[in-house]
């Protein structure tokens, strides 16, 4: 239970729960370093979320926000691809 709760704080420390992608970056190599960092933590509240659950006392509030800060992510996620791919109009 340690564990998961120091992957929750290096999450937390590492990135703010109202963080927002700026998508005005002119450089894609920002915007794939960006997205190398959300996808790793992506990964990483994927991993908290799975070892959360596995306990016999499980914080569903803790799963709820960590489930909800993920979707998020996702969203920028996609934001990001979205940058990097440019629109072809066939």
């Amino acid at each position: 239970m340690d564990s998961v709760q120091s992957i929750i704080g290096q999450i937390a420390a590492t990135s703010g729960a109202d963080a927002k992608v700026t998508i005005d970056m002119g450089d894609d190599g920002e915007l794939r370093a960006r997205l190398e960092i959300l996808r790793l933590e992506h990964r990483d509240l994927d991993d908290a979320i799975q070892a959360l659950g596995q306990g016999i006392q499980a914080d569903q509030l803790q799963l709820a926000r960590l489930k909800r800060r993920k979707l998020k992510l996702r969203d920028e996620i996609a934001l990001v691809e979205d940058e990097l791919v440019p629109d072809i109009i066939a």
